[in-house]
């Protein structure tokens, strides 16, 4: 049995692979109810911009500005939990994008773009803990199923990130009988939504994953003195697995949030209703999540690379199908935008397999945390670029410029290949 010490409280754990398994259901139950959350700033964004501004050219900025608030809130999040635990780390950062959530919702009533810019700001930081939390179910995973366990917390964000837009419409109904603006509704659900994820994680995250991870690391040096990269598998190559799953998760979600964000724009625009938008954004974020089981046994099984590889290969397709799509096809709109988010889960799974591989124990929490600063960044690069290209070009132009972008992956992949 091991004993493992902690200030204040010692926990008996004779059995890891229990403690991972208790684990991933609670970061199950707390994915299931911030994928609600996280919804509404992508579905109601923009439009509430639009609607404050009466200008399209700025549309993409709430998309810009809770993506920016992301990259402080993964700084934080993963200092925080490189030096407390997952736990303190995540359930703080679903509290402050509970708090932007409130102040989204005071900026629609009071019709204050100022506050409701800096209130997708601090939004921003719930989306950031979302994809943080992808990590934590790997900490404990032997090296050939991590993969598996970042696409099991994935998975289960799929279910509120479906129901969240789809809600629109009586979200709506009930804010308007409660003296709020029709498109305030969905953030009064992501704010609760955020706030009972955060309570999840501070009840039930026991033991902390990290920190057992270190602590089981640490038994394990000191009885078979295995050395100190216990916990880290260098199937990316040192520092050069580190830049390749970086930039397949940048890119990728560089790709993903320029489309995404206008989409909702650009049906607005060819006169479908705020239900419809929610359809088809519904259909995307299920189109991220959904295939996750599968995807992380393709990456455990046929190599990070090629999943990689295939991440860029479905964007592509994903921007042409955009481009071509009728404006008054909902359909082809939403198959387009279930592509975009399969390619993006593709290099999700397949990047955060290759960090979590590369990086050993006792830095992972705070690189992690940078890795995701930088994926932040690009999605809020492609949210404010893809408001300014709409209205200079069109949505067209925006969804080919994004498939082919996303052709950039595949030298990169090879490169690294070569050099192993």
């Amino acid at each position: 049995m091991t004993t493992i010490t902690r200030t204040g409280t010692k926990a008996l754990m004779s059995d890891p692979a229990q403690a991972q398994r208790r684990i991933l259901r609670v970061l199950v139950t707390s994915q299931i109810l911030s994928g609600a959350g996280l919804a509404a700033g992508v579905t109601v964004g923009a439009l509430l911009a639009q609607d404050m501004l009466g200008s399209t050219s700025l549309a993409g900025l709430p998309s810009a500005l809770f993506t920016a608030g992301s990259a402080l809130a993964a700084i934080a999040v993963g200092r925080v939990s490189q030096a407390r635990g997952r736990r303190p780390g995540l359930a703080a950062g679903y509290l402050t994008g509970a708090l932007g959530s409130a102040g989204v919702i005071t900026a629609a009533v009071l019709d204050n773009p100022v506050l409701l810019f800096t209130a997708l700001f601090v939004y921003g930081a719930g989306t950031a803990t979302n994809l943080q939390a992808r990590y934590a179910g790997a900490d404990l995973a032997p090296a050939g199923h991590r993969a598996r366990a970042v696409s099991t917390v994935l998975v289960a964000t799929t279910l509120g990130g479906v129901a969240g837009p789809n809600l629109a419409a009586p979200a709506g109904a009930l804010a308007e009988h409660l003296g709020m603006p029709h498109l305030a509704g969905l953030f009064v659900i992501s704010g609760v939504a955020y706030a009972l994820a955060a309570l999840v994680l501070v009840l039930w995250l026991r033991p902390d994953p990290l920190l057992l991870a270190r602590d089981l690391a640490r038994a394990k040096e000191t009885d078979a003195a295995t050395g100190p990269a216990a916990g880290a598998t260098d199937t990316g190559a040192g520092r050069g697995g580190v830049v390749l799953g970086a930039l397949v998760m940048i890119l990728t979600q560089l790709v993903m949030v320029a489309i995404m964000t206008m989409t909702p724009v650009h049906m607005h625009d060819h006169g479908h209703s705020a239900a419809a938008s929610g359809l088809v954004i519904g259909i995307h974020v299920g189109a991220m999540y959904l295939p996750s089981p599968l995807t992380g046994r393709l990456v455990d099984r046929l190599g990070r690379r090629t999943i990689a590889a295939a991440s860029g290969i479905t964007l592509l397709a994903a921007g042409i199908l955009a481009a071509a799509a009728p404006g008054d096809s909902v359909a082809v709109l939403a198959l387009a935008l279930a592509l975009l988010g399969l390619g993006w889960n593709f290099g999700l799974v397949s990047g955060t397999a290759i960090i979590t591989d590369t990086v050993p124990l006792a830095t992972r929490a705070k690189t992690q945390g940078l890795v995701d600063v930088s994926i932040a960044i690009a999605g809020s690069t492609g949210g404010m670029a893809s408001g300014i290209m709409v209205a200079a070009t069109s949505y067209p132009v925006l969804a080919l410029t994004g498939g082919a972008l996303s052709l950039a992956l595949l030298p990169a992949i090879a490169a690294t290949a070569r050099r192993r």
